[in-house]
């Protein structure tokens, strides 16, 4: 979701609250446990709240073209968004994107203070895919980050959309792409076969 249809939520963070240690994503960080104790860690010390942060969610717009390209593709498939975000934060931006289906995780909570998260599973993205095409389906999926790539990997077919430099060196099996006219054609080639 965030990085392909949304705004880095942690980016937004750090820049409305001057807390630059806030900007490291699944992008620079492969290990999702690290980046979030971490995170947390930064909460605490500068007493950040959830309202705080849902106060930015609800002020970012989608990344241009987000919501023509998922309604687009909306008519040519079933769509499902598998994120490593939050439950609390992801509704102000769901809305925006006419509610698809998301899978993630849960914040947990007390007093309006994050005292921690719940991961759905281990590698919740690449389990889903996989669980899917248990059931006969075929997945076509794309992401952006190190969080991503076992989900593409397991994938029938899996793209790089708007990826940095050093996840396309570090994955160059998946074709990157950085525009969504590219990457819903790359989806619609994926759905003719």
């Amino acid at each position: 979701m965030e990085g392909v249809l949304t705004p880095e939520i942690w980016i937004a963070v750090a820049e409305k609250t001057g807390i630059p240690e806030l900007r490291r994503t699944t992008r620079d960080e492969p290990d999702y446990d690290k980046l979030m104790v971490g995170r947390l860690a930064i909460l605490d010390r500068h007493g950040l709240k959830l309202s705080d942060i849902q106060e930015v969610i609800a002020s970012l717009p989608l990344l241009p073209g987000a919501r023509d390209f998922l309604d687009e593709l909306r008519t040519l498939t079933q769509v499902l968004i598998l994120s490593d975000t939050f439950e609390q934060f992801a509704q102000p931006l769901m809305r925006q994107l006419n509610w698809p289906t998301l899978l993630c995780h849960r914040l947990i909570v007390k007093d309006d203070h994050i005292t921690g998260y719940q991961i759905r599973t281990p590698e919740q993205k690449q389990k889903a895919v996989a669980a899917l095409k248990l059931m006969n389906y075929r997945v076509i999926a794309a992401g952006d980050s190190f969080n991503d790539t076992a989900m593409l990997g397991e994938a029938d077919a899996g793209f790089l959309f708007h990826a940095p430099q050093n996840i396309k060196d570090r994955f160059p099996q998946f074709p990157a792409v950085d525009t969504y006219a590219e990457l819903m054609a790359l989806f619609k080639r994926e759905l003719s076969l």
